[in-house]
């Protein structure tokens, strides 16, 4: 127990149990200082931000543009950490996320493109859901003003495609080709939307499936060898 709050409190619950009170050594001590701010904690099992908190407050600092740059990296790479979690990844969604994290790959500095592409890569791997989220309304039609913010999640993909072929910088095409590898593996509809939207040069001869790995890398180890 790292908390100095809690362990005055475990002590102080020591010394005033029925066996201290009959200990003669453990009478003459002092007691301890009662930390209320402790003991609310240890009630309400409230010992800090919850990683939703977390997550948004992140997302506050990386579309701060006033904020200093090194400070946005530090909040992407706590975010990207967070959504390393299953359950924090499929609360992207639900906590209105993916908009700010799909706007950040077109951002003028390649280190946020890279960050945003990182955790692109890490919200969709291995999970199906996200991995929807960030590519399966491809061939809708367009939508009104009201669902702007889908549009900008549907382009998620032909913008992780441009910036995997096209970004002038390499660390910012491979974090892409990383979330690219990431959302179209298991799930035939990203890879069509990827395959589609390739530069004649990568574009496959045959048609790919995506529930077949080595036919996937087809695909992810062309973009590899071209950085």
């Amino acid at each position: 127990m790292n908390d100095p709050g809690l362990n005055n409190l475990l002590k102080w619950g020591i010394q005033n149990s029925e066996a201290s009170r009959t200990d003669v050594a453990a009478a003459d001590q002092p007691p301890p200082q009662l930390d209320a701010e402790a003991l609310q904690r240890l009630m309400t099992g409230m010992s800090g931000p919850s990683d939703a908190q977390l997550m948004q407050e992140s997302m506050q600092v990386i579309q701060n543009e006033e904020a200093e740059l090194e400070h946005r990296v530090t909040a992407f790479d706590n975010f990207e950490q967070l959504i390393e979690n299953l359950d924090n990844a499929n609360n992207i969604e639900s906590l209105g996320l993916w908009t700010p994290l799909v706007e950040q790959l077109e951002n003028k500095d390649a280190e946020l493109r890279r960050y945003a592409a990182w955790c692109c890569g890490t919200a969709v791997q291995n999970n199906i859901r996200t991995q929807e989220r960030v590519s399966s309304l491809q061939s809708c039609a367009p939508m009104g003003h009201a669902n702007r913010s889908q549009l900008l999640v549907v382009g998620a993909i032909p913008t992780l495609v441009r910036m995997a072929t096209s970004d002038a910088e390499n660390k910012v095409r491979k974090k892409a080709i990383f979330a690219l590898s990431s959302s179209v593996r298991n799930f035939q509809a990203a890879l069509d939307a990827a395959v589609e939207h390739m530069p004649a040069e990568f574009k496959p001869q045959q048609k790919l499936d995506a529930n077949d790995m080595e036919s996937v890398d087809v695909l992810i180890n062309k973009l590899r060898e071209s950085v």
